[in-house]
This record gives C-alpha cells, sequence and structure tokens, in this order.
C-alpha cells in the first residue's frame, strides 16, 4: 500500500511538472506571437507612413515639374511660335513652298504647346485649383471623352472637402479613365460624385470586359495606389468587377468636419 502510495504521489508531482512546463511553453509562445504582431502591426504602419509620404512627395515633384514646363518650356514655345509669325509677315512674297513649310511649323508648335498644357493638367490640374472640384471633373470627363471615342456621363455634386481631399477624388477618377482606356474595352463610363451629411461617395463605372478581382495581383491597374489614396484620407475602397460585366470602382471619403488628414 505505501509503494502504491509513493507511486501515486511521484506520478501527480510529474503530472504537475509536465502540465507546468507546458503552460510555460504554451506562455512563451504566446508572448512570440504577441513580439510578432506587434512586429507586424509597427511594420505595416511604418510601410503606409512610407507610402504616404512618397505619395505626398510625388504630388509635390508634379506640382514643380508642372511649373518648370509652364513656365520654361511655355515661354520657349511661345516665342517661337512669335518668331515664325514674324517670318511669315517678312516672306509673304516668298515662295509657296516656303509658306507652306511656315504654316506647318506654326501647326506643330501649336500642337506642342497644346500638348504641354495636356501634360501640366495631369501633372497638377490647375482646373481643381481655380474652378473647382465639379468643373475639374467634367473638364477631365469631357477631354478623355474626345481623346478615346468612350461616352462619358457626369453627375457631380458640390462637396464639403479641403484641397487634398478634392485632389484625392480627381486622382481616383483620373486612375480609373486611365485604366479604362487602356484595359476595359468599354463604350460608355459613369461617373457620380454624391455628398451626404457626412461622407462622400465616388463612383466610376464602365461597361467593358471586367476582370476577376480575385485573380488580380494586387497592384493591378494602379489599384493598391488608388487604395492607399483613399484609405489614408480616411475612406473606403472597392472594386467590383467580374469578366464581361465591367467594372466599378468605389470610394466613400469623410466630409470636411470628420476628415483626416489626406494626401497632398
Amino acid at each position: 500500500a505505501l509503494a502504491a502510495l509513493i507511486a501515486f504521489y511521484l506520478y501527480l508531482r510529474q503530472s504537475t511538472r509536465l502540465k507546468l512546463a507546458g503552460e510555460q511553453q504554451q506562455h512563451a509562445l504566446q508572448q512570440e506571437r504577441d513580439l510578432l504582431e506587434t512586429q507586424v502591426r509597427e511594420r505595416t504602419a511604418s510601410l503606409a507612413q512610407l507610402a504616404t509620404h512618397l505619395q505626398q512627395v510625388r504630388e509635390e515633384e508634379r506640382g514643380h515639374l508642372a511649373r518648370e514646363l509652364h513656365d520654361e518650356l511655355g515661354a520657349l514655345l511661345t516665342a517661337a511660335k512669335l518668331d515664325v509669325a514674324r517670318l511669315k509677315s517678312k516672306l509673304a512674297d516668298h515662295p509657296q513652298e516656303i509658306a507652306q513649310r511656315l504654316q506647318h511649323l506654326t501647326e506643330t508648335l501649336n500642337s506642342g504647346i497644346a500638348l504641354k498644357r495636356r501634360i501640366i493638367e495631369d501633372l497638377r490640374p490647375s482646373s481643381l485649383a481655380n474652378l473647382g472640384l465639379t468643373a475639374a471633373l467634367e473638364i477631365l470627363a469631357r477631354e478623355f471623352s474626345e481623346r478615346s471615342g468612350i461616352e462619358i456621363a457626369t453627375s457631380v455634386e458640390a462637396v464639403d472637402l479641403d484641397e487634398s481631399g478634392q485632389l484625392t477624388i480627381y486622382r481616383l477618377v483620373q486612375e480609373s479613365l486611365t485604366n479604362v482606356g487602356k484595359y476595359a474595352e468599354a463604350t460608355q463610363v459613369d461617373i457620380s460624385v454624391r455628398s451626404y451629411s457626412n461622407h462622400v461617395e465616388v463612383e466610376i463605372k464602365d461597361d467593358g470586359r471586367g476582370f476577376d478581382p480575385q485573380a488580380a495581383r494586387p497592384s493591378t491597374h494602379g489599384l493598391a495606389g488608388m487604395r492607399h489614396r483613399v484609405e489614408a484620407a480616411g475612406g473606403r475602397f472597392t472594386v467590383a468587377s467580374r469578366p464581361g460585366a465591367g467594372t466599378r470602382v468605389t470610394a466613400v471619403l469623410p466630409q470636411l468636419a470628420a476628415a483626416v488628414p489626406a494626401l497632398a
């Protein structure tokens, strides 16, 4: 009987030790998991901050390049056009071939000036600063339609957003239209901006060939950049599409009263 009691005592002692060792191991594993989760959150937050900073730097560089093109290249093209006009007036009585070449040069310079203006608008939309979001989006849609031949319908309400928030919407629509022109093979695009009491909803919908969002890489068609830009502004970004059924890009952004700092 004594031997049995001793054996039972040793068994209980060993079981207690094993249980304690198991609990210590589980605790150590939980600490390791918590540490890894903390590191992942910190790294994710750091990467998000870096992406936001890079986006801001990109916009600043775009603005700088737009000003350089406007001031330097614009002045050169305008001066060249004036010189051609002077030559045309002085060579009015010279052979027709010279007049034709000067006319061709004038047309080429006009095309260069128009291209310069379009590049500047793509880099830093002056219409957004000068005319506001509604007019800027309508101009963007009209010019895209003229270039691509795709019908664009716009329904844009006035919104209570700061300059950064308006630029977020403009870039979202701009990138979406770029994707439509490159990939969608669409004939119709609908753009809507609706203003509610505490948020703004933006939707760009096309009738193109669509795609499978689950199969697409996160960076496909600039979706990652659009998502980050919207989320950095405190909003939500979604893409709904399937092959043969078009694509709908939606963003919901907080109105100015509830907005967080967005991308510049």
